[in-house]
C-alpha cells in the first residue's frame, strides 16, 4: 500500500511519529513535506501536492493534517477527484472509507495524542470500501457533480 502525506508546522510532530509507525508496520509512505518544522510555513502547497499525488496515483491514499484538520480536508477536497474526510475518531475514519470511498484522510495534529491519531489512520487505511450500492449510487452523483463543474 502507498500513503502520500503532508503536514505544515502545526502538525509537523503528528506526521513524523505517522512516517515512523507506517514504515515499521511496512506502509509504502511518501513525506509531501514539511520537511522541516517552520512555524511560518503555510500548509497548501503541502496539502496541494499530497492530494494531486493520490489522485495520480489510483489505489493510493492521503493523510493531510494541521492544526485542527479543518483547512487541510478543505484544500485537498479543491483537487478534483480528492475525496477527503476529517476524522476525530477511529469511527469516522472506518465510515470515510466504508460509506464513502474517501482517499485522503484529514487530522488535527492539537485534536489528539499522537498514539490516538495513529489508531485513527490505521483504521482508515485498513478499512475497505464497502461497495454497497447507495453509497456507490451516491458517490457516483457527487462525481457526476465534480465533472460538470470541470
Amino acid at each position: 500500500m502507498r500513503v502520500h502525506i503532508a503536514t505544515d508546522h502545526a502538525a509537523f510532530e503528528l506526521k513524523e511519529y505517522l512516517v515512523q509507525r507506517l514504515l515499521a508496520d511496512g506502509v509504502d509512505v511518501v513525506d509531501h513535506g514539511a520537511a522541516t518544522l517552520d512555524p511560518d510555513d503555510d500548509y497548501p502547497p503541502f496539502i496541494l501536492a499530497c492530494a494531486e499525488a493520490v489522485v495520480a496515483e489510483p489505489g493510493s491514499l492521503g493523510i493531510v493534517l494541521g492544526g485542527s484538520g479543518n483547512g487541510e480536508q478543505i484544500a485537498a477536497n479543491k483537487v478534483p477527484g480528492v475525496r477527503a474526510a476529517l476524522a476525530a475518531s477511529v469511527e469516522l475514519a472506518r465510515l470515510a472509507r466504508e460509506h464513502n470511498d474517501a482517499n485522503v484522510v484529514a487530522l488535527g495534529g492539537r485534536m489528539q495524542p499522537l498514539e490516538e491519531g495513529y489508531a485513527i489512520v490505521r483504521a482508515f487505511l485498513d478499512t475497505p470500501f464497502s461497495q454497497g450500492e447507495r453509497h456507490v449510487r451516491r458517490i457516483a452523483m457527487i462525481n457526476t457533480y465534480e465533472s460538470r463543474r470541470g
